[in-house]
């Protein structure tokens, strides 16, 4: 193979060196606190603002296992099937099996078998949850359009349809999380040790803490 010409040679090289650039030094923790106490370091931006209560409400939708921050509001079995028709059965299906996304009902006693149908009704261990997801996500085109009561009614016609609770059943911030979803049990709550992430023979939750 032939050596390329003395000027290619130069060429790559200067490309290279360019590409490269200067070698920058990162600055010493000593360098960094002074700059730090520096004045332009301590001026104000004059961006931002204090979270009114309205905002942080706005933020604070999420609903605990328990059913802490439920909102006030009722809404019955026969009230979630309308409104589950005209907002979420285009995704999930007239029944909650169709698809074309997720499925939210059956699959009840699959989860230890090789096809396991993961569910509202066969798999999330608290009622509760059901709430806060369409709560904060959906309609997908619309997420927390819904008023509380449409929410309590969807989350009872869905509960319904898994055979989790009767037909005539009206769900509220005192009823819901009172529902025992029949995979609870199926969860058991672990802590890490403490650094270090645990994915195996983690020790146990004390529930007394």
């Amino acid at each position: 193979m032939s050596m390329p010409p003395v000027r290619s040679l130069t060429v790559i090289v200067s490309v290279i060196g360019f590409l490269s650039g200067p070698t920058v030094t990162a600055p010493s923790q000593e360098t960094a606190k002074e700059t730090a106490k520096s004045p332009g370091a301590q001026q104000r931006l004059g961006i931002g603002q204090t979270p009114t209560d309205e905002l942080i409400k706005a933020w604070n939708i999420d609903i605990a296992p328990d059913g802490t921050n439920l909102p006030s509001g009722a809404g019955s079995v026969a009230q979630g099937q309308k409104i589950f028709a005209d907002t979420c059965a285009a995704c999930h299906g007239e029944h909650g099996t169709e698809g074309p996304m997720d499925r939210l009902v059956g699959g009840r006693g699959t989860l230890d078998t090789k096809k396991p149908i993961m569910t509202v009704g066969s798999y999330w261990p608290y009622a509760t949850t059901l709430y806060d997801y369409i709560h904060r996500a959906m309609p997908l085109t619309a997420p927390q359009s819904l008023s509380a009561d449409q929410v309590y009614a969807v989350t009872a016609y869905i509960l319904s349809l898994n055979r989790i609770i009767p037909d005539d059943a009206v769900l509220d911030r005192n009823s819901l999380p009172k529902i025992k979803m029949p995979n609870r049990d199926g969860f058991e709550h672990t802590e890490a040790p403490r650094g270090a992430d645990c994915m195996t023979n983690c020790t146990p939750l004390d529930p007394q803490k």
